[in-house]
């Protein structure tokens, strides 16, 4: 009798032991993502689990709760990140008074390479959309985005090993918690597509995936603000490209002219204006089937119930050919505007 109890005592031991093993590699600290879908912070033994393509483990309150979730994993996964996002925004924000961007770059440099090392020297992602494991080498890393009480988006080049003109942009969601930082996400921001006979970057979703949790449930940060015009201007330049092939097709209003443009990127800074509170920023397009023919695109936007939306399109700059080559004049100035520059 006295060598059963000791037995049944072992077999909890282990049981308890490999209940703790799950939790310690479960998502979300081992709370059921089901729940945290659903907007409840609900504690589990994680002795009921899931694990996803990209050898992610999440854990379950009940065999009910598994059977939701599998029906619809990937969105369910995406409403889990929102809330534990959002539910721990204090949290989050007082502790990001402990580190700097700088901290948070050299943190995702040492994980990259020790990721890569214990991979043979190449970087592990999952591909989700095309279902391809990626073998990546690592560049550098681009920038650091900082969204007040959601943590730090490092966003960091990489190429296809083997393969130096496809390359990829890969943004990392990386949070504090309990005085040490962690990564909570990794996800392609831009992907190699072919084009015109060769590689370029190509965004994967209209709006930045990392702007989504932030997006739905906005802060009071003019930080946060600054990207939300950012997103709104992509995501406008995008849903237009879609529909063309990939350009984007603007009427200038000087000429009548119909130009077909490359969208190139969104640069800082943001700007609003103190007379009415209209946004703007400045972007960069490159002339469809031209290496040298560049114009700078102002994007004005309104906010109207707590959402940014473009307004307005105005050309700002036009190529014209100088000495041998183009540069770039101005069409207007807005140097006598009164308005903030949002960082």
């Amino acid at each position: 009798m006295k060598n059963l109890v000791i037995k049944i005592l072992l077999l909890c031991c282990l049981v308890s032991a490999s209940y703790a093993g799950n939790i310690d590699k479960a998502e979300f600290g081992g709370l059921c993502v089901m729940g945290l879908a659903e907007g409840k912070v609900i504690k589990t033994d994680c002795d009921i689990t899931w694990l996803s393509d990209d050898n992610k483990t999440y854990c379950f309150q009940s065999e009910d709760a598994k059977s939701v979730f599998v029906e619809d994993s990937a969105r369910n996964v995406e409403r889990a990140k929102e809330f534990y996002a959002v539910n721990s925004l204090s949290k989050t924000k007082d502790q990001m008074g402990l580190f700097s961007t700088n901290d948070v770059n050299e943190f995702i440099d040492g994980y990259i390479k020790e990721k890569s090392k214990a991979n043979g020297g190449s970087f592990p992602l999952r591909d989700a959309i095309l279902g391809r494991d990626l073998k990546l080498t690592y560049d550098e890393i681009d920038f650091s985005r900082r969204l007040h009480g959601y943590g730090y988006f490092p966003s960091v080049k990489f190429h296809l090993e083997g393969h130096e003109d496809k390359k990829y942009l890969i943004d990392f969601w990386v949070k504090p918690e309990n005085g040490q930082l962690i990564v909570m996400e990794e996800r392609i921001y831009k992907a190699p597509r072919r084009y015109d006979g060769k590689w370029t970057l190509w965004m994967r979703d209209p709006r930045p995936w990392w702007w989504i949790p932030a997006s739905e449930h906005p802060g009071e940060t003019e930080e946060k603000k600054a990207w939300e015009v950012i997103s709104a201007i992509e995501t406008n330049v995008l849903e237009q490209a879609f529909k063309n092939k990939g350009e984007y097709i603007l009427t200038d209003d000087k000429t009548g002219e119909k130009i077909n443009l490359e969208f190139v990127g969104v640069h800082q800074p943001v700007r609003r204006l103190k007379e009415d509170g209209r946004y703007f920023a400045c972007t960069d397009f490159r002339k469809h089937g031209s290496s040298s023919e560049y114009y700078d695109i102002d994007f004005w936007l309104n906010e109207d119930d707590g959402s940014i939306r473009v307004g307005d399109v105005r050309i700002h700059k036009v190529p014209e050919m100088k000495d041998g080559g183009f540069v770039q004049i101005d069409r207007y100035n807005f140097d006598e505007l009164d308005a903030d520059i949002i960082p």
